[in-house]
């Protein structure tokens, strides 16, 4: 593992990970930790926090990842519901929170600080080298029987869902969940001990545990922590990982960057650029038919693409993928095209991660993939994606109910995903099954294909289409300000960034891109009407989740005096 700390970069070979993640599990029986207790844990991605993480379960526990985002009461909730005997926080301002609340935790009997000095006086709050200097009162011998008492199929982690609805609920992942699924992703795509990655993704996710933790253990691979979400490109620059994983709304930024970039150079590069996107295109469609791209694809990989990869950290990599959310299939035909391929993983936290996989010598754009050796997919009869296999979660902790509605008799786990499976064997995921809008004329309406393709409009950040229980459907939109008042100047229109969202000239602009995609979308999926909102969606707005998934109930409910003026008279 290496991290920057200032200056300096620290590296922790893998006998010195072992050797601490150990000291963290004698540490914590030094506190009485029994197994199956839990720990939360919350902070940006660092040693620290892994060493917390893969300590507790050494020590028969359960690590419980926070978002960084998360409130005091939300943190309260997490440490709450999971028992947790021990907070791990990053510093002041995470421990804080910790603080707030350690009025509602009885079970909790300490704050662990993971990086500098506490500024907390009680006696509640300590070190990180403090915390570790507790391991000397527990022998190895100790330790190795604890671990001796586990069980493959022990739970060994806790993932708290987003919680785009409600409380969150606690995914139980066993031993057995983790490995067996690091080993055949790993496997599949041909990962070793050479292979590099970036961390830099919330660990809280499981996504980010198995590329962060559970994956390089697997494949004997180095692992670098982004300093911040800010400098992950230039972790990219100095790392040149060889594989690199972001969710959709990182790839829809790095191409409102790259075509930002294009705007602003000569007519001639940008030429240049779009003859390089029309072969860029039709070498990946030769390539889901199996063959190999032909000259004019290698020229331009000369001119254009490997310049463009060797710019964004990518030149090294062998595979990159988008996951955790949908994206549009326009953003993955644009990766295409500027010979980055993106290649797309669907899965969840109930199945420890991923399911199917995209790459490179089996993919099709704007399918999902294959399933995992050792995975079963089925379509249900109401079109719900279903599947089991050695992946599928332990139970939701504390809720036999909804543990019940999410896995039936026969081992199914039912993933709330409408979508179809093709004659090879690919899976396209259409829309969340709850998400589905049904019109006042009774047709169902996939929003995530719409909204994808409204997210595509230059200038566009995010997109919510509506009309549940409406003769049409209408949009919420908000702006890339830098990349709006771009488009706009180049239309002549001469509001400042602010007013844009008020500006008759820029909304006709926007119209005539919606007419143009409405022409592409039948009729009961056209967008009649759309507002354009004062200000982007964000976790701290209440719009997204830590994963930024849209959290649509938070919005109709929050946009509900805009959403009302999309239907007069109550259309």
């Amino acid at each position: 593992m290496r991290s920057k700390r200032g200056a300096t970069t620290e590296i922790i070979t893998f006998s010195a990970y072992r050797e601490q993640a150990r000291r963290v599990a004698r540490a914590l029986l030094s506190l009485g930790f029994e197994q199956k207790q839990a720990v939360s844990i919350i902070g940006f991605n660092s040693p620290e926090w892994v060493l917390a993480d893969v300590g507790a379960i050494l020590a028969g526990g359960m690590p419980a990842g926070i978002y960084t985002t998360s409130s005091p009461e939300q943190c309260g909730y997490v440490a709450g519901h999971s028992d947790s005997i021990v907070a791990f926080a990053e510093n002041q301002k995470q421990v804080d929170k910790f603080i707030a609340v350690r009025g509602t935790l009885p079970k909790l009997k300490l704050i662990v600080q993971m990086i500098g000095e506490p500024q907390a006086t009680d006696s509640g709050v300590e070190s990180w080298r403090t915390f570790l200097e507790r391991a000397n009162k527990v022998t190895d011998e100790a330790l190795d029987e604890r671990i001796a008492k586990q069980g493959i199929k022990d739970p060994c982690t806790l993932i708290y869902t987003s919680g785009t609805t409600g409380d969150p609920k606690a995914v139980m992942i066993t031993h057995q969940n983790l490995t067996d699924t690091a080993d055949r992703a790993v496997t599949l795509l041909g990962f070793g001990e050479s292979d590099r990655g970036i961390s830099y993704l919330p660990l809280s996710h499981i996504a980010e545990q198995l590329l962060t933790i559970h994956a390089p253990m697997r494949m004997g691979a180095s692992i670098t922590f982004a300093e911040s979400m800010e400098k992950v490109l230039d972790t990219n620059l100095e790392v040149r990982p060889t594989f690199f994983v972001g969710v959709p709304r990182v790839w829809e930024k790095m191409q409102a960057k790259i075509m930002k970039g294009v705007s602003e150079s000569s007519p001639l590069k940008q030429k240049i650029f779009a003859l390089a996107r029309t072969a860029g295109l039709e070498a990946a469609e030769a390539r889901q038919r199996g063959e190999e791209p032909g000259l004019k694809y290698k020229l331009f990989d000369r001119l254009v693409y490997g310049p463009l990869r060797k710019r964004l950290g990518l030149d090294a990599s062998r595979i990159a993928v988008s996951s955790a959310a949908p994206i549009a299939k326009a953003t993955l035909e644009f990766f295409f095209s500027v010979g980055i391929p993106v290649y797309e993983i669907f899965g969840m936290s109930e199945c420890t991660g991923p399911a199917t996989v995209s790459m490179p010598t089996a993919f099709k754009i704007g399918k999902v993939g294959r399933a995992l050796p050792g995975t079963e997919v089925k379509i249900a009869e109401d079109g719900e994606v279903c599947m089991r296999g050695y992946h599928v979660f332990a139970g939701y902790l504390k809720d036999d109910v909804a543990t019940k509605a999410a896995v039936d008799e026969d081992h199914w786990l039912h993933t709330g995903d409408i979508g179809t499976i093709d004659a090879d064997g690919f899976l396209q995921i259409t829309d969340r099954k709850k998400d589905l809008l049904i019109t006042a004329g009774g047709e169902n309406v996939a929003p995530q294909l719409i909204e994808g393709m409204l997210r595509n409009i230059p200038g566009v950040s995010q997109a919510v289409v509506v009309g549940d229980r409406r003769k049409y459907l209408a949009a919420l939109l908000t702006l890339d300000m830098d990349r709006a008042k771009q488009i706009a100047g180049e239309a002549g229109i001469t509001a400042s960034a602010a007013d844009l969202a008020t500006s008759p000239e820029f909304r006709r602009l926007m119209e005539t891109r919606i007419e143009e995609i409405n022409k592409d979308l039948a009729r009961v999926q056209t967008v009649k009407k759309f507002v354009i909102l004062p200000a982007d969606f964000s976790v701290d707005g209440g719009e997204l989740t830590p994963t930024l998934k849209l959290k649509r109930r938070i919005i109709n409910e929050k946009y509900k005096t805009q959403i009302e003026d999309l239907y007069p008279s109550g259309e």
